[in-house]
């Protein structure tokens, strides 16, 4: 079995932002000598997300539109009507914890032919939620 690990590092320079990581992967996995097996791809900080959806820049306002609305940046700071008890430490980020969970940490996709497979409009994505930092991207191939 061969086995291939590499991290990728994402410093986008917004707080909110979506950065296709397709590209990246597919080379990842040819590089890995890999033609049947499995790729992880893990977002290692507690504020952002790894998620496959369609390249479109309309689904990606979208989700953005719907997160906000779901988990406010700043719902004021009275626990009682809405604020972030996490706030509490200093840290503006609760939200970004919570847009996290709801999008997820990490996907996982077969390697077929030593090509990623996917669906015809499938895409691999990075998503940051509390950004203006450096943070890693785990990327693990595991196969024949």
């Amino acid at each position: 079995m061969k086995s291939s690990t590499h991290e990728l590092w994402m410093e986008v320079p917004e707080r909110r932002g979506i950065v296709s990581l397709h590209a990246e992967i597919e080379r990842l996995v040819a590089e890995s000598g890999v033609k049947e097996g499995l790729v992880l791809v893990n977002a290692m900080h507690i504020t952002a997300s790894v998620f496959i959806n369609d390249n479109e820049s309309g689904l990606h306002a979208d989700y953005e539109r719907w997160l906000e609305e779901l988990v406010p940046f700043d719902p004021g700071t009275d626990p009682a009507t809405g604020g972030y008890l996490h706030n509490r430490t200093g840290e503006d980020n609760a939200d970004a914890h919570h847009k996290r969970q709801i999008m997820g940490r990490e996907v996982v996709v077969a390697v077929t032919d030593g090509q990623l497979h996917l669906g015809p409009w499938e895409h691999i994505f990075y998503f940051e939620f509390d950004g203006k930092r450096r943070k890693r991207v785990l990327v693990k191939i595991i196969g024949e």
